[in-house]
């Protein structure tokens, strides 16, 4: 079935994207695709003659407030619809690091208010999942990289941010619609706040857990599916947090699901926590590299894990995925900040000598440009006792 709806200008909101004008008075033109942001843009269409255009519902999506005003005065032969805007890596970092801090705040009132047995509004978390999925379309590396700039004791919070970020991006990679991706964003969002109701000499537990602990340990789910309800989140949403730990062979939980009884959205979310939790310092474990961590759900399919889905989100996240730390051929470490058309050479950043033991000038390499540098290895920062998050700060982040 099309999504391509006809309509006349009087029935264009904010939220619809529009596919084709197909009917307009007047001498100028307007050809362009797009969203449409705000109601300015709709008068500004009205005003130009538009009469009738398709829109396409699978790119409906929420609008952002506020947003800049579109001229009346705009040239011909710029576009009045939002098109998909890109920035580079270090324009969009800035915002990017905003936006990271800005979800951890919330998460942490998020945790407080549940943990308190007190309401708090959705919409905050929502608009926010919005602004994230923005970021990811003007530039995913930006987020993406922050995701592997972890604090020591944030795990809780940094978790559900970059299972969000991930999941964000891992549907933009797959073609979902705009409104699809902004589901599953905020589903990543809220899918461990049931967590803050587990006692925490169980839930910070440095060792394995007993049976019995890990009984109570997977009511977290069933408690944040219950606040989910409470706050009266759509069902769809609600059922794709509820199916994070359920796995294709019906030995996952709270319900045991298998197969085709598990949405796509809930598989997705599956693998992106797996993905996060083995890569992240736990209080019980060191995290691996991004390497190792693809390497076990790759392990986990087709039994527990979707085997398409988690070669999709492989081929997403790329071999040296942005953010992890990478050995070059020149005794340089480097992080990964874009990927390009060579899964083996992506463009990194190098910013510590092995031969010297100190810290140098951020440079950006193109391993693909046909440079003979080249990848010799993933690393950890751990690795070398470097303190890469605070260089971070210093340094490359600004």
């Amino acid at each position: 079935m099309s999504s391509l709806k006809t309509i006349k200008i009087d029935e264009l909101v904010p939220g619809m994207y529009v596919n084709e004008i197909i009917e307009q008075s007047g001498a100028i033109k307007i050809k362009s695709q797009g969203r449409v942001t705000r109601l300015e843009v709709v008068d500004t269409l009205r005003k130009r003659g538009v009469k009738r255009l398709t829109i396409d519902l699978d790119k409906q999506f929420t609008p952002e407030q506020p947003a800049e005003i579109v001229a009346e005065t705009a040239p011909v032969d710029v576009a009045i619809l939002e098109q998909e805007e890109t920035v580079s890596f270090s324009k969009e970092l800035v915002r990017a690091e905003n936006i990271h801090k800005k979800g951890k705040r919330i998460q942490k009132r998020l945790l407080e208010a549940v943990q308190n047995g007190l309401p708090f509004d959705d919409k905050i978390p929502r608009e926010f999942s919005q602004s994230l999925v923005s970021s990811i379309h003007r530039n995913p590396d930006a987020l993406l990289c922050l995701t592997k700039i972890r604090e020591k004791d944030d795990y809780l919070l940094e978790h559900s941010l970059n299972v969000a970020i991930l999941l964000a991006n891992f549907g933009k990679f797959i073609g979902m619609s705009a409104k699809e991706v902004e589901d599953l964003a905020y589903a990543g969002f809220l899918h461990d706040m049931g967590k803050i109701r587990i006692p925490d000499e169980i839930l910070h537990k440095p060792g394995r857990l007993t049976n019995m602990e890990m009984n109570v340990m997977k009511d977290h789910v069933y408690f944040g599916v219950t606040v989910l309800e409470e706050m009266n989140i759509a069902p769809h949403l609600i059922r794709t947090v509820s199916e994070h730990h359920e796995r294709l062979d019906g030995y996952g939980y709270p319900n045991g699901s298998r197969g085709e009884q598990i949405s796509r959205a809930g598989r997705m979310l599956a693998i992106a926590d797996v993905y996060d939790a083995l890569t992240a310092d736990r209080c019980y474990k060191a995290g691996m590299s991004s390497q190792k961590a693809l390497q076990i759900l790759l392990g986990e399919t087709p039994d527990k894990l979707d085997k398409e889905l988690v070669q999709l989100f492989i081929k997403c996240m790329g071999i040296y995925p942005v953010g992890s730390l990478v050995k070059l051929s020149n005794d340089r470490i480097a992080m990964v900040v874009q990927q390009t058309q060579s899964p083996l050479a992506p463009v990194v950043k190098a910013f510590y000598s092995l031969r010297g033991g100190h810290f140098l000038e951020p440079k950006d390499f193109d391993l693909s440009s046909g440079t003979e540098l080249k990848i010799e290895r993933a690393v950890l920062a751990k690795d070398y006792k470097i303190n890469f998050n605070a260089y971070f700060e210093k340094i490359i982040a600004t």
